[in-house]
């Protein structure tokens, strides 16, 4: 196929530069913006193509020698290439530009990313493919072949120790899920196969295992089905099916942001929507602050139910915030959520207007939707005060963002 030479002007919202030839956007990954490359188009539609990497023939000053040996092949890290300042810079301008494009806002006040001083072995929880000789690895980008990894860089630890021991062979379950609380040192892991059969299982390690059918049966084989992580001074169950940040130190961090964007004040009452093991919500608790969580993951809300302490406000309801919320029919001070990656349901934001919040704390990891929900809660007198990108995910193009909106009508009164 015939190479070209494009000049690249900007990153797009999936972590490839972009270039532009002939009036289309071309999306070129393993790439960084102000490069000079020489690329070979694989794949174009009527206004955009994809290109591979040929040559780089005016390096920008942020590429830098990627440390692992299987970038570029393995497809669970994106800007090792990049050095981490760049990084930090091109998370915060993606960033902005999801919210002027897609939540149209003017000028908004996105502050610099969050970064880690040690930005390598974070990961708490990972999900792994095997081959077909049982060995470890990830999918190669955009596909479903395995690249077997001997060792993986952005792993914590206690995670890392899980890989090493796990000796498999040819027919082991097609997905592992590596999980661990950093700040208790627990370990799981959990076994995804494509039948109801149980494997075989022999453990060295005080560690807990379950099998996970492909119907999402979980059958216990070692130890419990929970495990623990500390988080900001405190404990959280942690059940294998349930949500928790992949990054224990910066959720740290996170939480710090979320805290002072909701200013909560003895008296108030706070909504946590998507509240999973209740760890956004809990963490915000003081003294005469009343607490209202919603969670449709029936394991994940009992763990917040055993989260919760005797002696603290709070109501926890099971089911979807769309659902719930309105039933409920209750005005909240402060609104905090943390929705999966798709967002929030349009009649969950809604609902959350209809609740008369004087400030909503939205966490997302996908600045896409968080753009989309942002545009909405706009048009329903919410005001865009600031966005706060936090770097969960260093060596990928991933990041995890806090915003802050605020009720017009009540910055107005």
């Amino acid at each position: 196929m015939t190479s070209l030479t494009l000049t690249l002007t900007d990153i797009s919202h999936g972590g490839e530069a972009v270039g532009r030839h002939d009036g289309k956007v071309i999306f070129v990954p393993l790439a960084i913006p102000g490069e000079t490359v020489r690329v070979e188009l694989t794949e174009q539609r009527e206004h955009y193509a994809h290109a591979r990497l040929l040559e780089v023939l005016a390096p920008s000053p942020g590429r830098v020698t990627p440390p692992c040996p299987w970038y570029g092949r393995c497809g669970g890290c994106h800007w090792q290439h990049i050095d981490y300042p760049t990084q930090l810079t091109l998370k915060r301008d993606i960033v902005r530009t999801q919210l002027e494009r897609l939540g149209k806002q003017r000028d908004p006040q996105v502050q610099p990313t969050l970064g880690m001083d040690e930005p390598w072995a974070y990961r708490n929880h990972a999900q792994v493919v095997t081959d077909a000789q049982g060995r470890l690895g990830y999918n190669a980008p955009k596909s479903h072949t395995v690249v077997p990894v001997e060792t993986c860089a952005i792993l914590h630890p206690l995670l890392d120790e899980l890989w090493s021991a796990l000796d498999l062979e040819a027919g082991a379950p097609p997905r592992i899920v590596l999980r661990a609380g950093i700040g208790t040192g627990e370990q799981m892991v959990i076994l995804e196969g494509d039948d109801n059969a149980v494997p075989d299982l022999e453990v060295d390690l005080p560690v807990s295992c379950l099998y996970q059918a492909a119907d999402g049966t979980l059958t216990l084989l070692v130890g419990d089905d929970h495990y623990h992580e500390r988080l900001a001074g405190r404990n959280y169950r942690v059940s294998a099916p349930s949500f928790f940040q992949v990054n224990t130190a910066q959720a740290e961090r996170m939480l710090e942001v979320v805290r002072e964007y909701a200013s909560l004040q003895p008296g108030q009452a706070l909504l946590d929507a998507y509240c999973g093991v209740g760890a956004l919500g809990l963490s915000l608790l003081q003294p005469g602050v009343r607490l209202v969580g919603i969670e449709s993951s029936p394991w994940a809300i009992d763990d917040a139910a055993a989260n919760a302490r005797e002696d603290e406000d709070v109501t926890l309801y099971e089911g979807n915030v769309e659902d719930v919320l309105p039933e409920l029919g209750e005005r909240y001070d402060v609104v905090v959520l943390d929705p999966p990656r798709a967002g929030c349901a349009p009649q969950a934001l809604d609902a959350i207007v209809r609740a008369q919040p004087q400030h909503i704390v939205y966490v997302s990891c996908d600045p896409a939707t968080l753009a989309r929900d942002v545009a909405r809660l706009s048009a329903s007198g919410y005001r865009l005060v600031e966005a706060q990108p936090v770097d969960m995910f260093p060596q990928t193009y991933h990041v995890e963002c806090v915003v802050l909106m605020q009720s017009v009508e009540a910055q107005i009164s």
